[in-house]
């Protein structure tokens, strides 16, 4: 369990060797993951442009991939874990974004414009969609895997957003049994809590290599940047690997966490 976050709410970790391996040996794999044609058919979004590859990357529960163990600074702030899922391969391309399959206008643009910014966890259910807590992460682990320039669609956070949408799901489910939170609609507190962090807070692109990584408070809004006009990157595109494990704890202790 991580706690005694940053006021940012995420902690950059300085290239080391150990990341750098664990690096080299996932994009190893996860080149083949993406060319794979079944793997492509249930990924490939976006025209093209976003392979958002859920559970793609046959990472061990332990978080090690191909023999090469997930060690290193990250692990000494997370801790070692033996129940983690396989990790997600988010792969961007040049011209990302372009609307997704059955996107409407209104979410397009919102994907556009605003880094398609979310908390994780919360699910879109539903025409018009409404939005559930149904997901409770420990935190989020992202691992660069490609070398590009910067524009090449970053993680994008909101500095601080952390306390915000905490304080939003504590007005939302703080007084509701644990056992309804997954039924229990917290649309329009969210929508409000991410309108205050769109006002209030700074947008903080973070963009990092191969041997980084960054890790993110379970609450902090996150999205993807637009691909520059002039970024570069490899054929294989922006990718990166991502960590997020379910929490072990029980929703109160959970949701008020410090």
């Amino acid at each position: 369990m991580v706690t005694d976050w940053p006021d940012c709410g995420y902690v950059r970790f300085a290239w080391h060797p150990d990341t750098y391996r664990w690096a080299q040996a996932a994009h190893r794999i996860g080149r083949a993951v993406a060319r794979d044609p079944a793997m492509q058919a249930q990924w490939l979004q976006c025209g093209g442009t976003w392979f958002v590859g859920v559970d793609a990357l046959p990472s061990d529960a332990d978080g090690a991939i191909g023999g090469t163990a997930l060690s290193g600074p990250v692990v000494d702030r997370i801790g070692p874990r033996d129940d983690l899922h396989p990790a997600q391969l988010s792969i961007t391309y040049p011209g990302f974004p372009r609307p997704r399959n059955s996107e409407s206008e209104a979410a397009f643009r919102y994907r556009r414009n605003r880094d398609g910014a979310h908390m994780d966890g919360l699910v879109a259910e539903g025409s018009p969609k409404r939005r559930f807590l149904q997901e409770r992460h420990d935190w989020i682990l992202g691992l660069p895997l490609t070398e590009t320039s910067p524009g090449a669609s970053p993680l994008v956070v909101w500095r601080g957003s952390h306390h915000i949408l905490q304080r939003a799901m504590i007005d939302a489910l703080g007084a509701v049994p644990e056992r309804d939170w997954a039924k229990t609609d917290v649309t329009e507190v969210y929508h409000a809590a991410r309108k205050t962090v769109f006002e209030t807070c700074a947008r903080s692109p973070l963009f990092t290599r191969p041997g980084e990584a960054v890790l993110l408070n379970p609450f902090l809004l996150h999205g993807v940047a637009p691909w520059a006009a002039q970024a570069t990157a490899p054929p294989s595109g922006r990718m990166v690997a991502y960590l997020r494990p379910e929490s072990p704890r029980d929703g109160p202790n959970w949701l008020g966490q410090k």
